[in-house]
């Protein structure tokens, strides 16, 4: 077990080093000098210019620029916004929103995923799995920005259940509604797989042979077929965390959620290298920190599964 965590460990190195000169290159290669939209309008002064480039290092080449970085990161140091704050305080602010709101949003497609998917593939052919499918197939084909607006209009304005926005308060409640349609926009993937996965393992020969010892379906469903069908469906809901973190920039756009996604793009359009390389390496940290646990409990779902050297 030992072995191959380190394993993993040592193969996340050359991802998480691809990734960032990927992204630093990219954010290099925007045209324009990111500086001069600090002052709008006015032509900057060019000595004060020069100084700012001298301060965040951006007269120096590409490479210069980027082992700079990757030196200050191994301190835990992620560097100076355009603004003047302190990456690492920026990420301390709206990281943990961010998370809040995927882990929310996780949980919540967790428990619509395995409650529809298990009855949907136990109940093959019926009602409630043709209602399923036809549900499931609807959430796929709408835009994220729909959902949004829909579930925003209707259950925030209309009904008043929720805030229409968060703001600055980001309190379980406030982060409920834009967390409940996070997790509409990934789990009709997650109802599917699981429903299929839970359809191939009833018919699998443990299940019959745990029914043949006159085991109870109550025994039986949990036990051997739902417990077995859990490892595509956790793989699943691995990548769906992530794509959560990453992809949460609009649904916090038009929720107003301070957390990573408004600030990356606003660090995108000023063209702020040190933020955006920043919180997209601590995005792929996680998301490979949440990958190797994902690993890991294959081993609890399956005790079939062993880590070998």
């Amino acid at each position: 077990m030992l072995y191959y965590i380190g394993r993993r460990l040592l193969q996340a190195i050359p991802v998480l080093l691809g990734t960032t000169f990927i992204i630093y290159f990219m954010v290099f290669a925007m045209p324009g000098d990111p500086l001069l939209g600090l002052f709008g309008d006015k032509a900057p002064n060019p000595a004060l210019l020069a100084r700012l480039q001298e301060q965040y290092a951006l007269d120096q080449p590409f490479f210069v620029q980027y082992l700079n970085y990757l030196g200050n990161l191994v301190q835990g140091n992620f560097g100076i916004s355009f603004s003047g704050q302190p990456v690492n305080d920026i990420l301390a602010r709206t990281f943990p929103v961010t998370l809040k709101l995927a882990v929310i949003a996780i949980f919540i497609e967790m428990v619509l995923a395995l409650t529809i998917g298990l009855i949907s593939g136990l109940r093959k052919g019926g009602i409630f799995d043709a209602t399923a499918l036809v549900v499931s197939l609807l959430l796929i084909s709408v835009p994220i920005f729909v959902l949004c607006f829909v579930g925003q209009f209707f259950f925030a304005v209309q009904l008043g259940w929720f805030s229409p926005t968060v703001g600055s308060d980001t309190s379980f409640g406030k982060l409920l509604l834009p967390a409940i349609v996070l997790s509409l926009f990934v789990v009709a993937t997650a109802i599917r797989l699981t429903r299929a996965s839970v359809i191939e393992t009833a018919n699998a020969d443990f299940v019959r042979t745990a029914y043949s010892k006159g085991l109870s379906r109550r025994r039986v469903v949990p036990v051997h077929i739902l417990r077995n069908s859990l490892i595509p469906v956790t793989t699943q809901l691995g990548a769906d965390f992530g794509l959560l973190i990453v992809g949460a920039t609009v649904t916090e756009g038009i929720f107003n959620v301070p957390g990573v996604g408004n600030t990356l793009y606003q660090a995108v359009i000023r063209g702020e290298r040190p933020t955006v390389v920043s919180f997209v390496t601590v995005m792929v940290l996680l998301y490979l920190v949440v990958n190797i646990l994902i690993d890991l409990l294959y081993a609890v779902l399956d005790p079939r599964i062993r880590y070998v050297k």
